[in-house]
């Protein structure tokens, strides 16, 4: 039962990835290498964050919401802008469009995160003698972070890559941004300062990737209107 319980809760975690490269044209353009290569990127980029937050933060002893220490957090984490601005710019691309390029770069930025973070602790906790709700809830989070990291992708391929946006959406596609890549920040905030359970943290952050990538969506959709472009 140990086992079945800990299958279900990689398949809900993992299961997700795959399905989402199979279905879209990311498999028909064999676009999996640009996802291994985001997913390096990723890890040295949160390897250097590893050695920032080490540097920079004081071991807290409680609890506590602190907000100098989750400022610098959040400062730190956008880091992960930065890579994710050198996996879309920087790296060597297949001949593939602007659409397929964010979505691969998505894709393996979340596989790589939740391997990660989620793997290791499935692992050892889901195998136990006891039934929980924690692991399926830790892969209902890496579904919403597949949702996150593909809308913060695309929004970046706007900001990075597309030159000749309407001068109306800069400022909504800047904001978007801006709260995807802080949403580590919030979810601690509603988690240390309001005192919310997990499930209502995990409920909130796939209300919000929902909700973000319906937005991304229609930003990406407007920006390639034939009237926008050069």
């Amino acid at each position: 039962m140990t086992i079945f319980h800990f299958f279900n809760c990689a398949i809900l975690t993992f299961g997700p990835h795959a399905v989402y490269y199979s279905a879209t044209p990311l498999s028909e353009y064999d676009t999996i290498g640009t996802s291994i290569k985001s997913a390096v990127v990723y890890l040295v980029t949160a390897l250097v964050k590893l050695v920032c937050l080490a540097t920079f933060l004081k071991v807290s002893e409680s609890d506590s919401f602190d907000p100098y220490q989750e400022l610098l957090k959040a400062l730190i984490g956008f880091i992960d802008v930065a890579g994710l601005y050198f996996a879309l710019t920087q790296l060597t691309h297949r001949n593939i469009s602007q659409n397929h390029k964010f979505q691969a770069v998505g894709l393996g930025w979340a596989f790589a995160d939740s391997i990660l973070h989620r793997l290791a602790p499935l692992w050892v906790g889901a195998r136990g003698l006891e039934f929980t709700w924690d692991y399926i809830l830790q892969g209902l989070e890496a579904n919403a972070n597949l949702v996150l990291s593909i809308s913060l992708a695309a929004l970046g391929s706007l900001i990075w890559l597309r030159k000749n946006k309407p001068k109306t959406l800069i400022p909504i596609i800047y904001a978007c941004a801006g709260i995807v890549a802080t949403m580590p920040s919030i979810t601690s905030y509603l988690k240390l300062a309001l005192g919310w359970h997990f499930p209502k943290v995990v409920g909130f952050e796939l209300f919000t990737s929902l909700v973000m990538a319906f937005i991304s969506w229609q930003l990406f959709a407007a920006c390639q209107r034939p009237s926008n472009r050069e």
